[in-house]
């Protein structure tokens, strides 16, 4: 069963930087895809990542998020720049579309002065 770890979040001022790692049990996912759960909200995609590097992006992190992976290491990243507090979430990887029971626990983002 696949499972996915993620690390790297953390407490940052508005307009500063992060990079989230997320490191997969398998090397088997044809998609990574980064998610984020703001309390009381629903999760949403993020960013997603193919094998061959097509990616997707949500709206409103276009410009200031990017999305890669390295295959070899069967881990992808999110580097996210100008952060902003909305994007102040609880941030998950898993592929896309997300295997149900794959869930892991996340990595806090927390965008504050």
């Amino acid at each position: 069963q696949v499972q996915f770890v993620e690390s790297g979040g953390g407490l940052v001022q508005p307009g500063g930087s992060l990079r989230l790692s997320c490191a997969s049990s398998s090397r088997f996912i044809f998609s990574m895809a980064w998610y984020r759960q703001a309390p009381g909200k629903q999760r949403e995609l993020v960013a997603a990542i193919s094998s061959g590097g097509s990616t997707f992006y949500l709206d409103s992190v276009k410009g200031r998020f990017t999305i890669s992976r390295d295959n070899a290491k069967n881990t992808a990243y999110l580097q996210m720049n100008t952060l902003k507090p909305e994007d102040t979430a609880v941030y998950l990887c898993n592929g896309r579309p997300p295997t149900m029971n794959a869930w892991g626990q996340g990595t806090q983002v927390t965008v504050s002065s």
